[in-house]
């Protein structure tokens, strides 16, 4: 399932940073603190991945 904005792609990024342990937790904060605590590893390695170009910077 691809990111639907810039936004959702970069909390994603944080939130699997934080899964990974290449970021502490305790740094995460609003959507990327609920990604991590209710998404698998795999789903936010989709969201993270998806090509920004053509994307809107926010969702809506």
């Amino acid at each position: 399932m691809p990111a639907k904005s810039k936004a959702q792609q970069r909390a994603a990024g944080a939130a699997l940073a934080a899964k990974r342990g290449d970021q502490p937790k305790s740094k995460l904060r609003g959507a990327s603190k609920e990604m991590e605590e209710s998404m698998s590893e795999r789903q936010l390695e989709e969201f993270a991945s998806t090509d920004r170009k053509g994307l809107p910077d926010k969702k809506g």
